[in-house]
């Protein structure tokens, strides 16, 4: 099934999810609901209102309103939300999303008041011509994807496509950041994030203590995957190229085994911007919970994606699965970000 990371459904009871993985089962769609229709909802599309929930409200709304969404998954062995192929009304694609906004404007037709989607087009203009990745190889998602943006307050979900190129990508924001540069004839200015936005980004994300502002300000600083255009936010996303998905759906089985507090060095962090974040560790020390073998830690919440770099030596907090893959021997991660908003678990640096 070619749907992967960061496209959106759209299904037949008119509900859009988030997609998270890159391999399903055969019979669904891995996916987060993210908004739903709602008489007093803040996003109009086609003459209707949505409503955009959490995580916490999204499995409330199904189980209410949709139970054939929610599954118990024996390969996770969790509950899970997924979409029945044939609830599918269609899928919609970052990359041909940001080719239609970029096509409609070319075309005259994208009305000049869009001021969101000319930042949009500027970005991808910016990693296109100063990256030197191709426009095929960037998308938009989030909010834009579905088109149930807020014109005035929604951020951009810039999305690359490959490994190598998001690393340009995040390389070259980082090189030409808080500077002026010409691009395709016009001057534009990328700029990091300042502390008018700090505070509202802090709130979004942390729900708990885990990270103090300072802490959380800290790290998305030196990340370099977010930025402001014109005033407008903006996440530089990873989704793999379809050369870099492998495997099927079943190969990998999960196994809870606790809870666990660990210290250890990054040994490979080439996935740390990946959904989920991927670390792979070493000399590792085990402070709270079952003394097992963790080898790697995996996030699946933004907040700890990019959060430490190869040779860092980190403490990290979560949960502890058994990984078991076919025809090799069992190990066991460390897994951040059991839910969105990721309650009393972190990553951090051990000296910071």
């Amino acid at each position: 099934m070619n749907i992967r990371t960061r496209d959106f459904i759209h299904t037949e009871d008119d509900l859009f999810f988030a997609t998270t993985n890159y391999i399903h089962p055969k019979d669904r769609v891995l996916a987060f609901l993210r908004y739903v229709p709602d008489e007093s909802g803040d996003r109009v599309k086609n003459g209707v209102r949505y409503s955009k929930l959490s995580s916490n409200e999204a499995y409330s709304y199904l189980r209410e309103n949709h139970p054939e969404y929610l599954y118990y998954c024996d390969t996770t062995n969790i509950e899970m939300t997924g979409v029945p192929v044939d609830k599918i009304k269609n899928v919609i694609k970052p990359e041909e999303r940001l080719k239609e906004i970029r096509g409609n404007k070319e075309n005259n037709s994208n009305k000049k008041n869009n001021i969101l989607y000319e930042k949009l087009i500027d970005l991808s203009n910016f990693f296109h011509y100063i990256g030197g990745i191709p426009y095929e190889k960037l998308g938009i998602s989030g909010s834009i994807l579905p088109n149930l943006e807020k014109k005035s307050t929604s951020d951009i979900d810039f999305v690359v496509y490959g490994l190598n190129n998001h690393r340009i990508a995040i390389e070259t924001f980082k090189a030409y950041k808080n500077k002026e540069v010409v691009v395709a004839s016009e001057t534009m200015r990328l700029n990091s994030i300042d502390d008018s936005f700090w505070s509202r980004l802090y709130e979004k994300r942390i729900k708990d203590s885990s990270l103090t502002r300072e802490e959380f300000s800290f790290y998305e600083s030196r990340k370099n995957n977010r930025g402001v255009i014109s005033g407008t936010l903006f996440d530089i996303l990873l989704t793999r190229d379809w050369n870099e998905i492998h495997g099927n759906w079943g190969d990998v089985k999960y196994e809870k085994v606790g809870e666990g507090t660990i210290e250890a060095t990054i040994k490979n962090s080439i996935f740390a911007f990946d959904n989920p974040a991927v670390y792979e560790i070493d000399d590792l020390k085990i402070l709270k919970g079952e003394k097992t073998n963790i080898s790697e830690i995996a996030s699946f919440t933004h907040t700890y994606s990019g959060q430490a770099f190869d040779g860092e030596r980190i403490i990290a907090q979560g949960k502890i699965e058994k990984v078991i893959k076919s025809n090799k021997d069992p190990y066991y991660r460390l897994v951040v970000g059991t839910t969105r908003e990721s309650m009393n678990e972190f990553i951090k640096l051990k000296s910071n």
